[in-house]
């Protein structure tokens, strides 16, 4: 293939980063709809974002099928780069998304049989590719990916996360089956997703603190992924509080009772660590920004992240009933939208340049550096 043509091409292919945009839409609803206060009388809002996502996850489904199936060299050269080949998690978690929210909202449309029928589906294709994903990345990243010493960012975190996302979707189905061995399995496999995603998260974010320190930041459009870090943290106390309310239901004391506490015992301190991350992430994003950090689909990692704590702070304000987390999950809820306006204004100008369909596979390495600014 010609340089003229392989440039061309670059600039009309989707990469599976793209299904960031899905998670980010959808993360809105499912948050909004859960807020303390004012939750109730955002249904009707939650829905029309719902449904949203869900028309992108169906046309990005298509389209990145359409593509694998016609130029299949473009998603062989997507999974062998480095960068790029992290985000193959996006798609499970897109489909996780949409699941939960079409069990937290689709009966208002299509009735609650109908929703389940149509969320279970989503939910195992989520799952099960999530799962696969989050062996067969860090096992290309560990066996044929060539890597810089300070290569290590918030994107590694995205084939992992699915299955902390699972956990949280599947405990919602649990108050839907009929009490049996089948409704335990599931907790229970839940649980071992919840604890697949939170151990190898917690050594890719030990990575990442040690490359800061180390190196410090690119000062590129990599910098938004920095928020990505808040996603396992997030999702993890959603999970929890999730997880500890299937419990109640689908196991005896004192196991159910203990599962419920862990909400709040493991729920509050990695909610006090997500907010000193919070922080950190977003000053080294300000400090990027005054280094002119360029638009990329990066940053649609300002929206999912922070939508996983608006949750988590959601669930602590349901096990606590502290008024504090009641109106810190608002207060999230509020930077959320902010976020998501930040990437989908963003998204559509590189629309209008032409250059959003470029892919960053194959790009020269961009060196962390420190500095005074």
């Amino acid at each position: 293939m010609s340089n003229n043509k392989q440039q061309i091409e670059l600039q009309k292919e989707m990469g599976p980063n793209w299904f960031a945009s899905v998670m980010g839409t959808g993360i809105i609803a499912n948050a909004a709809v859960g807020l303390p206060f004012i939750g109730k009388s955002l249904v009707g809002f939650s829905t029309v974002v719902w449904l949203i996502a869900f028309a992108m996850l169906i046309f990005m489904t298509i389209f990145k099928s359409y593509q694998t199936i016609t130029k299949p060299h473009i998603i062989t050269r997507q999974f062998n780069d480095p960068v790029m080949s992290q985000f193959f998690g996006a798609p499970p978690m897109a489909f996780l998304t949409v699941a939960g929210g079409t069990l937290l909202l689709g009966s208002h449309i299509f009735g609650q049989s109908l929703a389940l029928n149509i969320a279970w589906p989503l939910f195992w294709i989520g799952t099960i590719s999530g799962i696969i994903t989050a062996i067969i990345i860090p096992y290309r990243l560990f066996t044929h990916n060539e890597v810089h010493d300070d290569a290590a960012f918030g994107g590694w975190l995205m084939p992992v996360v699915p299955p902390m996302v699972s956990a949280t979707i599947g405990s919602m189905f649990i108050s839907h089956m009929p009490h049996s061995a089948a409704q335990q399995t599931l907790l229970y496999g839940m649980y071992a997703c919840f604890g697949l995603s939170l151990m190898a998260s917690v050594i890719i974010i030990t990575l990442i603190w040690s490359r800061l320190a180390h190196a410090g930041t690119s000062g590129s459009a990599r910098v938004p992924t920095l928020w990505i870090v808040l996603g396992p943290l997030g999702q993890s106390i959603t999970a929890a509080g999730c997880l500890g309310t299937a419990a109640l239901i689908t196991v005896n004391e004192p196991i159910a009772s203990a599962m419920n506490v862990m909400a709040i015992l493991y729920g509050v301190p990695i909610w006090g660590f997500a907010m000193l991350w919070f922080c950190v992430a977003a000053l080294l994003t300000l400090r990027a920004m005054r280094r002119k950090m360029p638009f990329a689909l990066t940053w649609w990692a300002f929206t999912f992240p922070v939508g996983t704590c608006v949750t988590g702070t959601t669930q602590l304000a349901h096990h606590t009933g502290l008024p504090a987390f009641q109106w810190a999950a608002i207060i999230l809820f509020a930077f959320l939208i902010l976020a998501w306006i930040t990437a989908a204004l963003g998204t559509l100008k590189g629309f209008k340049q032409g250059k959003i369909f470029h892919n960053p596979t194959s790009v020269i390495h961009i060196k962390s550096k420190k500095g005074n600014n």
